[in-house]
């Protein structure tokens, strides 16, 4: 039987993976409700951190063996560039395997130069892995279609050296276009959606929709300030945002959420929770910061957003917890639909709030007589190549959805980026929607 210790680096991460994956399921299971909450915030902070870096350093290896030791047995190993190579392959990985610490210390009112640049190596990283994977597939496909019995030459030996340099050339480009892309300011994307039910009193009522700003080691005040600019300029009657605002605890971060306070939508600000939110473990903090903001959360229930010109013409706006608070089974939290649209007649129209596009399905399916459904959570896939798991996993990807004859669901691709200041095939985005009656 195979020791441990006999085990190749890449069998031995994926074991740690497994441990770590084990003690993250083993806490939310049975130590949850037993820990003390700022213990329990650290310790699933830092298994997922741990988790995180256990996975990649199976493809850090294999981008140490591409981009190093592949060349250190060719003639390239005695140039003098050699050495300054591999120290700057190590630092780029150490970065990228930092990224998911900054999370527990460098966290401020705007980010730090180390989080930015540990958040850039890792999105690198992702390109550079997939380019590794999919220019190796392509190469073993040519050896396979051009005969297993061909000899190995120059030819051969050439291609491999070409692998890891334009995997490395294609990287450096992407990397620098998805940072340009991603410090632009977001789009305006101005929606026209017929909610049924919609009071005529109340056409062309604007509603702007923020989601996924991930206040955090790389997103800061003046980002939120350049956002509540553009909020403000739009003057809408509403305005909501969908969750995954934040990534950090509510007293550490406080300064740089203070430009909220200056929206000022006549018919208010609300909020619902989204996965990160949980992340934190400090939503009860964030729920009375908001409110000092006059940013209303709503926790599982509900408001009559009622037309100024006659209290008879209202419909119901509803919010829902994030599904991730079930699964972490976060105290008096969890999504509750029932009671979120507890008192919602159905004489009138229903808008819900809800961050994950997968609580929009299963809330269809439960009140198929929901008439709009605003969502976020897929970041529009965020940059290449993620975009085919973000695609996949949610039943709505990004953008306007019919269902059935009176329903919409609008996915939004985020007003910024999780961590990694990159887009890549996608664009930050605050969605000014117009409804209709």
């Amino acid at each position: 039987m195979i020791s441990f210790k006999q085990l190749p680096l890449e069998a031995k991460a994926a074991v740690a993976a497994g441990v770590v994956f084990f003690s993250m399921m083993l806490s939310r299971s049975y130590l949850a409700e037993q820990l003390e909450l700022r213990t329990r915030r650290w310790l699933l902070r830092l298994q997922m951190a741990l988790f995180a870096n256990a996975l990649m350093l199976i493809g850090s290896l294999h981008v140490w063996r591409s981009t190093v030791t592949t060349f250190s047995r060719s003639s390239a190993a005695s140039s003098f560039l050699f050495t300054p190579w591999k120290i700057a392959v190590f630092m780029f990985l150490a970065l990228a395997h930092s990224s998911f610490f900054t999370l527990l210390f460098l966290v401020a009112e705007e980010p730090y130069f180390f989080s930015l640049a540990a958040y850039t190596c890792l999105g690198a990283y992702i390109i550079l892995i997939f380019f590794l994977f999919t220019l190796g597939s392509v190469e073993q496909a040519y050896k396979f279609f051009a005969g297993r019995g061909a000899k190995a030459g120059t030819g051969n030996k050439n291609r491999t050296a070409m692998k890891p340099i334009l995997a490395v050339v294609l990287t450096v480009v992407l990397t620098v276009v998805g940072l340009l892309n991603a410090s632009q300011p977001p789009t305006v994307n101005s929606v026209d959606i017929t909610v049924h039910k919609l009071p005529s009193a109340m056409n062309n009522l604007k509603v702007v929709l923020l989601s996924d700003i991930h206040l955090g080691p790389t997103v800061g005040k003046t980002k939120l300030a350049m956002i509540v600019r553009m909020v403000k300029a739009l003057k809408p009657d509403i305005t909501v945002i969908v969750g995954d605002l934040t990534d950090s605890e509510a007293a550490i971060i406080r300064p740089a959420v203070e430009p909220l306070g200056e929206l000022n939508s006549p018919l208010g600000t609300y909020f619902v929770t989204g996965n990160h939110e949980y992340y934190t473990s400090d939503v009860s903090n964030w729920f009375e910061l908001l409110k000092s903001f006059n940013i209303r959360p709503l926790h599982n229930e509900n408001v009559k957003i009622i037309s100024p010109g006659s209290t008879d013409d209202w419909f119901c706006l509803a919010g829902v917890d994030d599904i991730e608070a079930d699964v972490l089974r976060y105290s008096g939290h969890g999504m509750d639909l029932k009671k979120a649209l507890s008192g919602c007649s159905t004489d009138h129209a229903i808008v819900l709030l809800a961050h994950q596009p997968i609580a929009a399905k299963w809330a269809l399916q439960e009140r198929p007589d929901i008439n709009l459904i605003l969502s976020g959570h897929t970041h529009g896939g965020q940059m290449f190549p993620l975009h085919a798991g973000a695609y996949f996993l949610n039943p709505f990807f990004v953008g306007l959805y019919k269902v059935g004859q009176n329903t919409f669901v609008y996915v939004s691709p985020g007003t910024m980026y999780f961590g990694i200041p990159m887009r890549l095939g996608s664009r930050a985005e605050i969605t000014e929607i117009i409804l209709h009656s």
